[in-house]
This record gives structure tokens, C-alpha cells and sequence, in this order.
């Protein structure tokens, strides 16, 4: 199933996000070869990361629970999962 994830960072999430940023975009990257993450990027406010944005594609919604488990933004408290927003999509295919 596709999804649109928008993402916003608690407010005092900033040097959190950015000590485990790396992990994260190592995480991305692999789940974007398994096309799992169909596309991903930070949104901006004034120049600053507030928070991400996905196009994911998890077979279930289980797997993409145990994504949400286990990525490093949301482990981290980075990510506001009180006001996370998860909308089903369809993305247009590629060809």
C-alpha cells in the first residue's frame, strides 16, 4: 500500500535530528533500493529542517508499523508522532 507521511519534528527536535541524521538517511537509502520509500525529503521553515515528508510503499500495514518502530527519528524523538499524518495514495507508476 502507498502513503504520503508528513512528518513534523517536535519543536525542540533539532540537534536531535541532526545526531541521528545519518542513521536515518543510511535507513532511507536502503529501504529506497527495496522500494520500500519510494521518495523522501526534509521540510523547511526558515531555513532550518522541521520535519520529513515520504512516499512510501509497504506491502501491509503491519510492515510499515514496524518501520515506524524502528526508525531512528521516531526512536529518537525527533519526528511528532502525536501529529503525524499517514494518507493512503497512488502514486503514478514510473513508466
Amino acid at each position: 500500500m502507498q502513503f504520503l507521511i508528513i512528518a513534523y519534528d517536535y519543536d525542540d527536535a533539532y540537534e536531535r535530528r541532526v545526531e541521528v541524521r545519518e542513521e536515518h538517511i543510511k535507513n532511507v537509502k536502503r529501504l529506497m533500493e527495496d522500494g520500500k520509500i519510494v521518495s523522501a525529503g526534509a521540510l523547511i521553515e526558515d531555513d532550518k529542517m522541521v520535519g520529513s515528508s515520504l512516499f512510501v510503499d509497504f506491502p501491509t500495514d503491519e510492515e510499515l508499523d514496524l518501520w515506524l518502530e524502528d526508525e531512528p527519528y521516531v526512536v529518537n524523538n525527533v519526528w511528532n508522532m502525536d501529529e503525524i499524518q499517514i494518507v493512503p495514495v497512488k502514486l503514478l507508476p514510473k513508466n
